[in-house]
């Protein structure tokens, strides 16, 4: 039996842990934290629970690409409430509110019926994100269909650009990029690839999952068990090791010692490459990794409710001040923060009527974090408390306005910062997506899932894009390597008949 590690306990790390335990590995996920789950994990405080990163999924209806590969991993049992078919997202723009519908053709429709002048323009865009979504063999899980022509356009021409060569109103275009937040996107230079993947994901179905986002993260656990597997916490890898051809196995902070015929890590890859000294990892392409930028930080306020006080949103919100557009908002000053958010509430049973939990999401530079660097959880002193809290009540305010009585029904709201999401992943800078993605940079910013190093891989958000069905997707691309490509795309359909 080949023995793995896997460093990291996202999404990522146990995905691929599932698929390599099934296939006979014997697997080990070291999770450097008390609690496993990265991203899918939840907090509970004075019994409400609030989900960290994984607020909604798409793509999840029978037959669709993200219900397939939860069969294929074993998990597509977990309970899932579907978003308003009618206005899945809500992007406000000034005093105007436009809503998204599920199905490409509604989805047109609806937009023609906000902006019946742009037709036209409407229906050349919605084309081009089918034509850019089908084009990748990975996201279709349909290798028959795939088009590297298309893709390769696509991944070198930006998000403004393309619709801007399509859309001539400059508030339809504001609206079609109004999801902004869901990937952290830059003003020429996200690739429309990236836009056309997203938007396709969710607007095929949109769901929450019933009870959190860690029902997904305690599915995956139970099914690497079941093959054999093993998840241990308090674990954090500090050193990978290599003899001079070859992986060896990691140690840990508290001088365990793993061996391991392949090492896959989930983190992120600058992280990872200071856990090897190996020559075989040369010193441009560490050089290379550790200068690719990243994605802007989030502040987050969580959100109480008293009970049966506030309705239950089943959309997502995106709203942004007047006269701001959805583009630069991290490149707010201290007077004009938030120009922009993301609202959303927590599903505790199916279709609720009342919401028990929510979130508010903003941009947040980690800048902004200077003096605080080096303090831990929990003891970072008063100003940054004080700081926490008027950046909250300003969301608060900003979210009061377009839901008048909001601020009554909570009953105690808890906030994060770049700073919190660095202490508990370990992105450089607290990045809410990790490696951006940059046209300017071509193909620099893309990071294979195999290194130099004989045996070691990576996987998770980098190697492919974040949420879950771009990390999943980096599952397929690492496992593939391993386990070759033709027999996981025959296991995955075999999973499914």
């Amino acid at each position: 039996m080949k023995r793995v590690v896997i460093i990291g306990s996202g999404l990522g790390g146990l995905s691929t842990g599932v698929v390599l335990a099934r296939a006979g590995y014997g697997v080990t996920v070291l999770e450097q934290g008390q609690q496993m789950g990265g991203c899918l994990q939840c907090f509970v405080r004075r019994g409400a629970k609030f989900e960290t990163g994984m607020h909604f999924i798409g793509s999840a209806r029978e037959g669709q690409t993200l219900r397939r590969l939860l069969r294929f991993l074993g998990i597509d049992d977990i309970s899932l409430s579907e978003l308003d078919t009618k206005a899945y997202d809500i992007v406000r723009l000034g005093s105007d509110e436009f809503r998204f519908s599920t199905g490409g053709d509604a989805f047109v429709e609806q937009m023609c019926c906000y902006f019946p002048h742009e037709a036209k323009g409407i229906e050349a865009y919605w084309r081009c994100v089918e034509r850019v979504a089908n084009a990748s063999s990975l996201h279709t899980l349909s290798p028959e269909n795939a088009d590297s022509a298309v893709s390769a356009e696509y991944q070198m021409r930006s998000i403004d650009e393309v619709i801007g060569s399509l859309v001539k109103d400059p508030l339809l275009r504001n609206v079609l990029v109004g999801n902004l937040p869901l990937y952290a996107a830059r003003r020429g230079r996200t690739p429309f690839s990236t836009h056309a993947f997203i938007v396709d994901f969710y607007n095929q179905s949109s769901f929450r999952v019933v009870g959190g986002s860690d029902t997904i993260g305690f599915a995956l656990q139970r099914e690497l068990e079941r093959y054999g597997g093993r998840v241990l916490t308090n674990a954090k890898v500090v050193r990978i090791h290599s003899d001079a051809n070859h992986v060896t196995g990691v140690s840990t902070a508290d001088e365990r010692f793993f061996a391991a015929d392949t090492v896959v890590s989930a983190i992120h890859p600058a992280a990872t490459l200071t856990m090897t000294d190996s020559p075989l990892i040369r010193p441009a392409f560490r050089q290379r990794i550790a200068s690719l930028p990243n994605t802007v930080g989030i502040f987050s306020v969580y959100l109480d409710f008293k009970e049966d006080t506030m309705p239950y949103l089943n959309s997502n919100y995106y709203a942004y001040r007047n006269g701001i557009s959805p583009w630069d908002c991290e490149d707010y000053t201290p007077d004009d923060w938030p120009r922009g958010y993301l609202y959303m509430h927590f599903c505790h049973e199916n279709q609720p009527r009342y919401a028990r939990a929510g979130v508010i999401l903003s941009y947040m530079r980690f800048d902004e974090m200077a003096p605080w660097l080096g303090t831990t959880v929990g003891h970072r002193g008063e100003d940054y408390e004080r700081f926490k809290q008027q950046r909250a009540e300003r969301l608060i305010d900003a979210v009061e306005r377009s839901f008048p009585g909001l601020r009554s029904s909570i009953r105690h709201y808890y906030t994060s910062t770049p700073l919190t999401y660095l202490n508990y992943t370990g992105t450089p800078g607290g990045s809410a997506y990790g490696i951006a993605r940059d046209i300017s940079l071509g193909v620099s910013c893309h990071v294979a899932q195999r290194t130099r190093l004989p045996g070691l891989y990576l996987t998770g958000q980098n190697i492919n894009s974040h949420g879950i069905l771009g990390v999943l997707v980096g599952t397929v691309v690492t496992c593939s390597d391993l386990l070759g490509t033709e027999h996981l795309f025959r296991l995955i359909k075999n999973a499914n008949r």
